[in-house]
């Protein structure tokens, strides 16, 4: 599985790689051995790879201080290397929210500026320079580990890609920034415009942010600025205000009636069942509203995308890893009490029978919120019967398969092999026999 670079990725990218590599020999300057840097490829999860960051010390003090004052998140120029091959003027932001509410000044903070290689980061390889990108890539995310090793957040997005949902492709890494010691990593794409056209179409993407929902707010577009961020197509937030309204305003039969013709219904039942399977607690309706709306133009539906899995198998956020690291709930590979485990598991649903509909749990626990969109699925008999098949097809294609203990397998080999000086091969086996466990339900 994770050795595996996806078609679909490549289709979309193998066009556009031989203009961008030569775009980029422009601005790269090659450290290693010719050619060295593409020979597995960047997303190339059978090995761990390297990225360092290095910026002006003032800078990156300005950049800090501006978020603690303002939450306002500034690009940066930075020197970005990426399996040996240098990329000057790159652009570096901070990246998160929840992720980065701990950020201090205080060299003792959990999360402390004084330790950059452990914070959260987005690299923009184009931010200042056009065209400049790595074999095809402008954009990666540097991601909060939730746990020393990630291997709970790259399963997850392993299983998500078998499921058939749109998904980022993920890396480990050995990271450093500033002259830093190296820490472990997990690397992902950032979905963005180019990301969208690969894994969805040409359509319209909108990222919503953790201070919005999905409420109906007006139709003016100023009124969502906190709610949504367009991140792919053109700027037009027309489908996305159209689909609130309705979803909030239309009746319980025009609801059931109509939800079909304004969103991929197969596709959300799927992506319900999938969090559940995962046990993430911090999905659409969790307390970081995580998730995308994608729009297609074609079929005039909207598609929910997943976004953010650090959180995936119960794992809690803080702790002592990179980004605020925890561990997986309960210590022992249990799944966390009240978080609904996997289909089969206690507090699964099964079909619903005579119109008794089957409940979910809600994201984030008690920190979580009510998601519009979420209760009037599981509210109409149809969308929930279509969530409980979802929940049974994915315990039998990923988890009775063999797919999900496979890929946990192949991903825990790999850090054994290539980053046991990082983290220690009783960490990563413990961490993997954790995950395996709640796999077995």
């Amino acid at each position: 599985m994770p050795q595996i670079i996806r078609a679909r990725a490549l289709a979309a990218a193998g066009a556009a790689t031989t203009l961008a590599l030569l775009l980029t020999s422009c601005t790269a300057t090659a450290t290693a051995d010719d050619g060295a840097s593409a020979a597995s490829g960047l997303w190339d999860s059978g090995s761990v790879h390297e990225i360092t960051i290095d910026f002006d010390q003032d800078a990156y003090d300005a950049m800090v201080q501006t978020y603690l004052d303002s939450e306002t998140k500034e690009w940066i120029s930075a020197t970005v290397t990426i399996d040996g091959v240098t990329y000057e003027n790159a652009g570096l932001k901070l990246k998160g929210n929840s992720s980065l509410r701990a950020l201090s000044t205080d060299a003792d903070a959990e999360l402390s500026a004084e330790n950059p290689e452990d914070l959260p980061w987005v690299i923009r390889l184009d931010k200042f320079v056009e065209g400049q990108n790595h074999e095809g890539t402008t954009e990666l995310v540097v991601r909060g580990n939730s746990t020393e090793t990630a291997l709970n957040e790259a399963l997850a997005l392993e299983l998500l890609d078998a499921a058939g949902l749109a998904s980022e492709q993920a890396i480990a890494v050995r990271f450093s920034a500033d002259g830093s010691d190296e820490t472990l990593r997990l690397v992902i794409e950032n979905p963005n415009d180019a990301w969208m056209q690969a894994e969805l179409g040409d359509g319209l993407l909108y990222k919503a942010e953790a201070g919005g929902d999905y409420s109906y707010r007006g139709d003016e577009a100023t009124a969502y600025t906190d709610g949504f961020d367009q991140e792919g197509g053109e700027s037009d937030l027309t489908p996305l205000i159209d689909f609130l309204q309705w979803v909030n305003e239309s009746s319980d039969d025009e609801f059931a009636a109509g939800l079909a013709d304004r969103l991929d219904v197969d596709a959300f039942a799927t992506y319900l069942a999938f969090q559940d399977l995962v046990q993430n607690t911090d999905d659409i309706d969790g307390p970081g509203n995580n998730s995308y709306l994608y729009y297609d133009p074609a079929t005039e539906r909207m598609t929910v995308v997943n976004w953010d899995l650090n959180l995936a198998f119960g794992a809690s956020p803080g702790g002592g890893g990179p980004g605020g690291a925890g561990g997986f709930g309960g210590g022992d590979g249990a799944p966390p009490a009240g978080d609904g485990g996997m289909p089969g598991a206690p507090g699964a649903q099964e079909a619903p029978t005579d119109s008794t509909m089957p409940t979910r749990p809600t994201g984030g626990g008690p920190a979580g919120r009510s998601n519009i969109l979420v209760e009037r699925f599981l509210a109409t008999d149809e969308f929930a019967a279509l969530y409980a098949e979802a929940q049974e097809t994915l315990q039998e294609e990923l988890v009775d398969s063999g797919v999900a203990a496979d890929a946990l397998q192949e991903w825990t080999q790999v850090l054994i092999d290539d980053a046991a000086d990082l983290v220690t091969v009783d960490v990563i086996q413990q961490e993997s026999d954790d995950l395996a466990a709640q796999l077995k339900g």
